[in-house]
């Protein structure tokens, strides 16, 4: 068995948390990262880290689907007031999909994720980051706030884009999506192994056509690591390595 971490899981919303815990520690994951969203979801993360203390991980956030919803001021103060009990600052980013523009335009978007990035930056935490159809945007506004480790999550933009996130230092993760989707797949196959990280973004479903369709889990990261394997055609055991380490000093996980 592999030593694996799921990088990015939205524990808070899976109802069977138990089970989903013992499936998870039975496929050999040594840490879980708890993802937020909004207040009440970094308070369920929280939490839940205090739950699984030594298992999962919070990071906290402000996904920019929530922003119509959210209380702002009062999302940013509490992310500030407890940020030295997350390992990051996410989830968080910008979403230029119409339907997400129609509730929170573009400069509203900015606006929100300048300020937790500058957040990020002044406690040195890593950042998690949410840029759907907004790869550049997203970038500069890393770069420009000048934080020193950001993860572009489930990334499925463009090769230039890709290649200034790595030349800038920064990572990429791969989901399950790894095994089918062809944007994604480009992506995980041009990014360095030492960019690299591995998550499930559970509970998303995926689904591909008519040859299977499934509610993740933490456990499906094995998913992920068999969907890189053969991508890029490396044993199994030597990419869950390093992907582990990679993850291990990305969020400061000295204990193992």
């Amino acid at each position: 068995m592999y030593r694996l971490i799921d990088t990015h899981a939205h524990l808070e919303e899976i109802a069977n948390i138990e089970q989903t815990i013992s499936d998870a520690r039975r496929a050999n994951i040594i840490a879980i990262v708890a993802v937020g969203s909004g207040l009440v979801s970094n308070q369920k993360v929280l939490a839940l880290a205090q739950a699984y203390a030594g298992f999962v991980y919070p990071a906290l956030g402000l996904h920019p689907w929530n922003l119509a919803e959210e209380d702002l001021n009062h999302s940013r103060q509490f992310i500030e007031a407890n940020v030295d009990k997350a390992v990051a600052i996410g989830e968080v980013g910008l979403d230029y999909d119409k339907r997400v523009r129609a509730r929170a335009d573009k400069d509203g978007q900015k606006q929100v994720f300048r300020e937790v990035l500058r957040l990020a930056h002044a406690h040195t935490k890593p950042v998690l980051i949410h840029s759907r159809y907004a790869w550049r945007d997203a970038l500069d506004l890393v770069s420009e706030t000048r934080v020193e480790k950001a993860v572009f999550h489930w990334y499925t933009g463009t090769s230039s884009v890709l290649r200034d996130i790595i030349s800038r230092g920064y990572f990429i993760s791969a989901t399950p999506a790894v095994e089918y989707h062809e944007e994604h797949r480009r992506a995980v196959k041009e990014t360095p192994l030492e960019k690299l990280l591995l998550e499930t973004d559970s509970p998303v479903i995926y689904r591909h056509g008519t040859a299977f369709e499934y509610e993740s889990r933490p456990a499906d990261v094995l998913r992920s690591l068999k969907g890189v394997s053969q991508l890029i055609g490396m044993d199994e055991a030597q990419l869950a390595e390093q992907t582990t380490v990679n993850a291990l000093k990305f969020f400061g996980l000295s204990r193992y």
